[in-house]
């Protein structure tokens, strides 16, 4: 009997697994990387900086709050297993066999260091260029509400830092080393604060 998956029950499954489906989600994340080594305008850094503020802005109030970002999140995460469950889906008849399951995985396999490669490089592709929103917290507590118009004016900001020869774009060393300064920045932070935690009181000695 040929076994599926199908309906809402795929969908979780997949989540749980969705390793499997390295390789499949890899594969277009390449023509993005490519087009990271061409030079990047301030107009475009600053969109591609608040373009996920933007459609988390549910109400276009301007304004992003702790709860919109919490539903951006939920429904991206909806729409990426959807995605999910109709690339499994080779023969688009609302389920998945076995044999479709296990596709992926076998390409995986035969192309898994690739793979990871890949995936390791669309993360610092968004981290990079698309990293703002998340940067925010996970539920987007603590910073919220976030005033889109301040986002662009901070995202205009950190492209002034990074053109260090100010011909108004960014090149690929140009992003690679202001990530670098950026990381640099963090670790003298952290020391400085370990610096300044005040030191375990010593134990007072037992009288004799």
């Amino acid at each position: 009997m040929k076994k599926t998956i199908s309906g809402v029950a795929a969908i979780a499954f997949l989540t749980a697994f969705s390793g499997v489906a390295v390789a499949q989600t890899a594969a277009p994340q390449r023509p993005a990387r490519a087009t990271m080594a061409q030079p990047v305008s301030q107009a475009d850094f600053v969109a591609r900086r608040v373009e996920r503020l933007r459609a988390a802005d549910a109400n276009r109030d301007g304004t992003v709050t702790a709860e919109e970002l919490r539903a951006a999140g939920q429904a991206k995460r909806a729409e990426r297993r959807t995605a999910m469950f109709e690339r499994l889906d080779a023969n688009k008849d609302g389920s998945i066999s076995r044999a479709e399951f296990d596709a992926p995985r076998a390409e995986g396999q035969r192309d898994g260091q690739r793979a990871g490669r890949g995936a390791h490089a669309g993360r610092g592709h968004r981290g990079g260029m698309h990293g703002g929103a998340q940067r925010m917290g996970r539920n987007g507590e603590g910073r919220t509400p976030i005033v889109i118009t301040e986002a662009e004016q901070k995202a205009s900001e950190a492209f002034a830092r990074l053109d260090a020869n100010r011909d108004g774009t960014l090149t690929l060393e140009e992003r690679r080393a202001g990530m670098e300064a950026r990381r640099a920045e963090m670790r003298e932070k952290r020391q400085e604060r370990r610096q300044a935690a005040p030191a375990a009181s010593p134990s007072t000695p037992a009288s004799e």
